[in-house]
């Protein structure tokens, strides 16, 4: 293979199938290599009878949970924000021509023990039974300065730099009690846990927007967007994305191993004996296990049922986020459901997840305030994984390494990294202004 490739990219998790494809439509040439015999990697989707030989060996799966493929369940459940920056790249580069969305039912929170619909506008603020009577009325003026504040109209600012001004502060003005900071942080800005409140508001306030112009967007019960047959069809979308740009995929290629010159650039990649040469190496932390660090690790239950998440108004799908102040813990955790309403089960089966970072050794005992919330459940897996970033320094040695896969059930932080390895690769900036009404007509209820 005397060829030489812009750039090689090892895994197909959804971050680096992304990846391959932005790259690919910018002109870049791009071989795409995977040592399993799947699309997916970490983010892979399961039929039946994979999830059980991942999780139980050789067990057959019980006749009564319906047929095996009709189950398409996701490693990494995670919604799509309606205007976020996954759907903005879906639609930069075309990729929605190959998926098929419908909105996803509900969005709730869980406070004081039990499960609410998030509230999302001024409008909804008031109908709450989250809050009383004189906490809507600041909940709502807040929602007003949120929903009115444009970052180039310093009339909208009151006075106030966002830059400076850290999101503590901002809410104290309006003089929110705790319960509804949870909510408003967890639920609708979706920060994973309390540290934002010491940052800069900006961000916040944008994070707030972005939730509300998503809700806006489909008139449904919540921001969030999936694909029918689940995320398993974005890896392969991307792929054949790839492709029609003259890109290059080949799984099933065992070792893939890095080769580096005597400058500790990276030079190629050597799989059965024969080399690739590159320019620059993307890839997830499997690949270069010398090059990562852990930071944490993912503790998750995989549920399948045959009735909703009680308390979510019957929802098909739906996310509920436990604030990690409601629960004692250091950060949230997110229960995830699914249903045959999206494809991912057979009639009148329902997937559930529930995830959070690990605190502990024991995630049976971590994740049971989420698992109590499901109600019966008819089979559970139990599972942990480990989280690493890249420690290696890119511009030494061209490897661009993505971050695991964190608790989120949405895709806000998964594309912020996907956003930022782009930049550092290319030393461009990827553009997200698009036409958002390109994805719309997919994404209605039938």
């Amino acid at each position: 293979m005397d060829e030489e490739y812009d750039v090689i990219v090892l895994g197909t998790g959804l971050k680096e199938c992304i990846l391959s494809g932005v790259l690919s439509v910018d002109g870049l040439k791009v071989l795409h290599m995977d040592r399993n015999d799947y699309y997916g990697g970490e983010s892979t989707s399961l039929n039946l009878v994979q999830l059980w030989k991942h999780f139980k060996g050789d067990d057959k799966p019980p006749e009564k949970l319906g047929a095996s493929r009709d189950y398409n369940v996701d490693m990494m459940p995670k919604f799509m924000m309606a205007n976020g920056s996954l759907v903005r790249i879906l639609i930069h580069t075309k990729v929605t021509k190959y998926l098929n969305f419908k909105a996803v039912d509900g969005s709730y929170v869980y406070n004081k023990k039990k499960i609410y619909k998030v509230p999302a506008t001024d409008v909804e603020a008031l109908k709450s039974p989250l809050m009383g009577l004189f906490e809507k009325r600041r909940a709502r003026k807040f929602f007003i300065y949120v929903q009115d504040y444009d970052e180039n109209d310093p009339k909208s600012h009151e006075g106030l730099d966002l830059n400076k001004v850290t999101a503590r502060e901002l809410i104290s003005k309006y003089g929110l009690e705790d319960d509804t900071i949870d909510f408003i942080g967890h639920a609708l800005a979706l920060h994973k846990d309390d540290s934002y409140l010491d940052q800069p508001a900006l961000s916040f306030v944008k994070r707030m927007k972005l939730y509300s112009e998503s809700l806006a967007r489909f008139q449904g019960g919540s921001p969030y967007i999936y694909p029918l047959y689940g995320l398993g069809e974005l890896p392969q979308a991307f792929a054949r994305l790839s492709a029609v740009y003259g890109g290059t995929y080949m799984l099933n290629k065992p070792e893939c191993k890095v080769e580096f010159d005597a400058d500790g650039k990276a030079i190629g990649v050597t799989s059965e004996g024969e080399t690739a040469k590159c320019k620059k190496v993307v890839c997830d932390p499997s690949y270069l296990p010398d090059r990562v660090k852990k930071v944490g690790k993912v503790a998750r239950a995989i549920c399948i049922m045959s009735h909703p998440i009680p308390d979510t108004d019957k929802s098909h799908s739906a996310q509920v986020i436990l604030p990690q102040k409601q629960l004692g813990r250091k950060s949230d955790m997110y229960l995830f459901c699914c249903s045959y309403a999206h494809n991912v089960a057979p009639k009148d089966k329902y997937i559930a997840f529930v995830s959070a970072e690990a605190e502990t050794d024991n995630p049976e005992a971590e994740l049971k305030p989420g698992v109590d919330l499901l109600g019966n459940v008819e089979e559970i897996f139990y599972d942990t994984y480990d989280r690493y970033v890249p420690t290696n320094d890119h511009t030494a040695d061209n490897c661009f390494i993505s971050a695991s896969y964190d608790s989120t059930t949405h895709f806000e932080t998964t594309v912020n990294d996907v956003i930022e390895m782009y930049s550092k690769i290319t030393g461009k900036v990827l553009d997200l202004s698009v036409d958002l009404s390109a994805a719309s007509a997919s994404a209605e209820d039938e």
